[in-house]
């Protein structure tokens, strides 16, 4: 595409587009959550909702990445920088009048009001009992603290967050309906840092995804719960969680019980590198052997229970990694070895050349061995939160570490400081080629699949009588 001389008026009014209208016109499918939207999308790992968005202004809680419009377009639709700001501004690239670009109505904050309680809650009772098998004694505890009831409109099941002066901050909205299309909502207006809880006065602080793995967890293990800490997230968000852990001194020990699906997956990895970073080094996974822990529930009630589903990225990357071969560096020959594989589209063998030289530039005096320690290195460090583009971002990621290797390489003396930087570079190359490598794999796996599929015609739609 040609360059085009935007003006700084016309990049001010593209990056202020309201993301959620522009996207809703799209043809995306966005959520309310509060005062924010979530964006829900699929892509080859699976259905997603972690980017929230507020005006111009998003947010990945997946990969901790966020911005303005212009930002959303260049890492969501992998557009460069003048494609993003023509396709906001409607492809219509004008001149604009020295007037400044219209404000941006701000969005007004919802006031957050609990819905109104019905005057019991048989209903909530019901439901939790007979279609989730929750033990009537773990919701009447929470029953009798006012963090849950039956609203009197909908006769939903409601979940509240208090704050640490017992006030309501935070509340979502479960359809307690036995038939159609069950619901999750988080109430307008609701504070995140809060969710449904219960805290008690050991050092111990289980992490669940919903209110209802959270209570069926309880209902598993019941012996003298009350002593620990359970929070659940709605949703795989942080906020909750660490002011959870800054308002309650005694909580230092955490236990993520998130599901065990791909999503879960990904969120327990997330998760505890953000625990790590805010000083909670004590953080252990406790994986449901189904899906999540409602499941638990139902297997052991006779009712089908979806069983886990592995993280295919996790997986694949595990896979490949341990099949790297060691292969002795040869430095003179290293460069073009890396060249011809990456040209080649080999990243097998890119990988397994640059992982021998990584060792060897670390210690070539027990390469062999090294080589084994960075392969392993290579599975423990893999987090599948961290490997979200799409294969050209991939590609791209992966030239640019071709090239500044190859730099690298052209020096001839080197302090021990200069070959660490190498291995690090090197180590990093091998990272990025099994990246692309797992993507390529999967995306054939995909495509195999969808070819198997037997496409059927549809069926005539049929009349309805009332």
């Amino acid at each position: 595409m040609p360059y085009i001389p935007f003006t700084d008026e016309q990049k001010q009014l593209a990056n202020s587009v309201d993301l959620a209208e522009y996207l809703r016109v799209r043809g995306e499918k966005l959520e309310r959550a509060g005062i924010e939207h979530k964006l829900i999308y699929c892509d080859s790992s699976g259905k997603h909702d972690s980017i929230t968005i507020r005006g111009s202004k998003w947010f990945d809680h997946k990969n901790q990445v966020g911005g303005g419009a212009i930002k959303f377009m260049q890492e969501f639709y992998d557009m460069d920088f003048q494609t993003a700001v023509q396709e906001l501004l409607g492809q219509r690239v004008t001149p604009l009048s020295h007037s400044p670009p219209k404000a941006i109505a701000k969005e007004e904050k919802k006031e957050f009001r609990l819905p109104q309680a019905n005057t019991n809650m048989h209903r909530v009772y019901a439901y939790l009992i007979k279609q989730r098998f929750i033990a009537p004694e773990v919701i009447t505890h929470f029953a009798k603290q006012h963090t849950l009831y039956e609203d009197k409109e909908h006769h939903n099941a409601v979940f509240v967050g208090i704050d640490e002066n017992g006030v309501p901050r935070q509340a979502s909205k479960r359809s307690t309906n036995s038939y159609g299309n069950s619901f999750r909502i988080t109430c307008q207006g609701s504070d995140t840092r809060y969710s449904f809880a219960h805290f008690g006065e050991s050092k111990r602080l289980y992490v669940f995804e919903a209110p209802i793995d959270m209570l069926s967890f309880l209902t598993l293990y019941p012996k003298e719960w009350q002593k620990h800490s359970y929070i659940a997230m709605n949703g795989v968000y942080e906020n909750a969680v660490l002011t959870a852990l800054k308002n309650h001194s005694n909580l230092s020990e955490v236990i993520l019980c998130v599901d065990n699906d791909e999503g879960g997956i990904e969120a327990a990895d997330r998760l505890r590198d953000i625990l790590n970073e805010n000083g909670y080094s004590n953080v252990k996974r406790l994986a449901p052997p189904y899906k999540d822990w409602n499941e638990v529930l139902k297997e052991k009630n006779g009712v089908y229970a979806l069983p886990a589903v592995p993280n295919k990225h996790k997986e694949e990357y595990h896979c490949q990694a341990e099949n790297l071969q060691y292969l002795k560096c040869r430095p003179d020959k290293l460069t073009s070895q890396i060249y011809a594989a990456f040209k080649n589209e080999q990243y097998k063998y890119l990988a397994e050349y640059a992982l021998a030289g990584s060792a060897f530039f670390i210690d070539k005096s027990c390469e062999k061995d090294m080589f084994a320690k960075l392969r392993a290195k290579l599975k423990a460090e893999y987090k599948p939160y961290t490997d979200k583009g799409k294969a050209a971002a991939k590609q791209r990621n992966l030239q640019e570490c071709v090239t500044e290797v190859m730099k690298d390489l052209r020096q001839t003396a080197r302090t021990r400081e200069q070959s660490v930087n190498t291995a690090k570079l090197l180590y990093q190359l091998a990272d990025r080629a099994v990246r692309l490598s797992v993507e390529e794999t999967l995306s054939v796996s995909i495509q195999e699949q969808n070819e198997d599929i037997d496409i059927v015609p549809e069926p005539e739609p049929c009349m309805e009588f009332s």
